[in-house]
């Protein structure tokens, strides 16, 4: 006989955005299960916190009692099939259709309880995880000390907050939510969320604030060119009910059509419009907006990089929008200790050289974090070792890759991560091709191919040995390229 407590499948559970849910679900009462195509030291956590978890999409994962299934949309692994065909080439998708339970993708699950709250939605093509993770910890309150804020047994009446309060789905792990990338507390319909615009996921949310971080071409294997892609970045300006908040120094960002009264201009200080009306002698009514400049103050992060003193901005302005008060935002921001995998320092050689791991994948988020790890360790060889993401991606983007190592010392290229490719991808972007385009516009760079990442790992260690004490061994890239960190440390 079943109990009357719900249960939720999850499929893809190590995804960093559906593990997430899932723990928004447990939350909420539902027992959870969950599956994924290959084990992780993610889903350790996620069983150290009670989840069933099998490895393997078989049929049988699916229990007959299931009310609900949730399904990451990076378990589809068949880009050129039709998308229904797509989606129902997962064994525990075709049961659930079969037997009639509900199944949802991540993006439509997640807006089904977004929607229903004060919703603040972080997008953009770089920085969305680290300017969701400040968001959070700015409108958090003051227990940060876990993840899942518990009431006193008194309840409300001794709830003080000092901050308006929020839960928060984020696409990374925070180390101050207890390495979680889930928050929630009582008495608050602040949500906020990492929006990601693959696919056109985001239009699934109806956000009060949208905060877009920037505008790079991305998505190559769903994107034709950057009109279609600001045309999915418009679509969610028009549907966002209250604030769009935007970077004063991206181009793409401002060639959108955002109404004056729901415009924000983050730079160095904050843009807003206000209404201005005026009537004429002969009775006419005319309406015109009035620019407002308010400086932003000064911010010494924790976190080297120009670009990441961009996203606390961004993170300042939406807390202005909620009406806190300079001595409560900026101490919160200033704190901020960085996320999981963005510049991450992970451990030290046996040699003596520091290791970091950072999830950058596009130019434009590779350029940036080199420089700033390059000025915080000026006196230190910078060794990345970078895995490209997609085949599509190296492909259309070649050209920008190869202006992106300028701060390198040398760089080790294990292989090109797979993941959606087309074979015409696939067989045309060769290593050979990457490295080549790389060395011409850097002779002096030593490139090698890792061929594979056991022997990338063998040539690290290799490294590590000849040049003790002296380098930032970076590991890069969004594939499975943070996996040989237990090899090398």
């Amino acid at each position: 006989m079943k109990d009357n407590k719900k249960h939720l499948h999850v499929i893809g559970i190590g995804g960093i955005g559906v593990s997430a849910l899932a723990r928004y679900y447990r939350r909420l009462g539902y027992s959870v299960s969950g599956s994924d195509g290959a084990d992780s030291p993610f889903l350790d956590g996620l069983r150290s916190e009670g989840f069933e978890i099998q490895i393997g999409h078989r049929a049988e994962n699916l229990r007959d009692d299931t009310d609900l299934v949730i399904y990451s949309e990076a378990i589809i692994t068949q880009p050129d099939l039709l998308p229904e065909a797509q989606i129902y080439s997962n064994v525990e998708l075709k049961k659930a259709k079969e037997i009639g339970i509900e199944h949802l993708s991540y993006p439509v699950a997640l807006g089904r309880i977004f929607n229903s709250k004060q919703g603040i939605a972080i997008t953009g093509s770089h920085g969305k995880s680290t300017t969701t993770a400040m968001t959070t910890l700015m409108l958090a309150n003051d227990y940060t000390t876990n993840p899942t804020i518990e009431l006193p047994d008194d309840g409300a009446a001794f709830y003080a907050p000092t901050s308006p309060g929020c839960s928060a789905i984020i696409g990374t792990q925070v180390p101050q939510l207890n390495n979680s990338n889930f928050y929630t507390e009582p008495l608050t319909d602040n949500f906020v969320i990492e929006a990601c615009e693959y696919k056109r996921s985001f239009l699934q949310y109806r956000p009060y604030i949208t905060v877009i971080t920037n505008i790079d071409l991305d998505h190559l294997d769903y994107y034709h060119d950057l009109a279609d892609y600001l045309s999915a970045f418009q679509a969610i300006v028009d549907q966002t009910s209250g604030f769009v908040l935007i970077s004063a120094d991206d181009e793409n960002s401002r060639q959108l059509q955002i109404p004056e009264e729901k415009k924000i201009i983050v730079g160095n200080n904050i843009i807003t419009y206000y209404p201005r009306v005026e009537e004429t002698t002969d009775g006419v009514v005319n309406t015109y907006y009035v620019e407002k400049m308010m400086p932003i103050p000064e911010m010494t992060l924790q976190v080297p990089g120009s670009h990441l003193l961009q996203d606390a901005h961004l993170a300042y302005t939406v807390g202005k929008l909620f009406g806190m008060q300079d001595d409560i935002i900026v101490p919160k921001l200033e704190g901020y200790m960085g996320s999981w995998r963005r510049s991450e320092i992970v451990g030290t050689t046996v040699n003596g050289n520091i290791v970091m791991s950072d999830y950058g994948h596009h130019p434009n988020e590779i350029r940036p974090t080199l420089s700033a790890i390059r000025a915080k360790y000026s006196d230190k060889k910078l060794l990345v070792v970078f895995q490209p993401h997609q085949y599509s991606r190296t492909r259309e983007l070649l050209q920008e890759f190869a202006n992106s190592f300028v701060d390198a010392s040398e760089l080790i290229i294990p292989n090109i991560y797979f993941s959606r490719d087309k074979i015409e991808d696939v067989e045309w972007m060769t290593m050979e091709r990457l490295i080549d385009a790389i060395q011409i516009q850097d002779a002096k760079l030593k490139i090698q191919n890792g061929y594979g990442l056991e022997n990338t790992a063998k040539l690290i260690r290799e490294y590590d040995i000849k040049n003790p004490n002296c380098s930032i061994i970076l590991l890069l890239g969004a594939g499975d390229i943070d996996g040989i960190r237990s090899q090398i440390l």
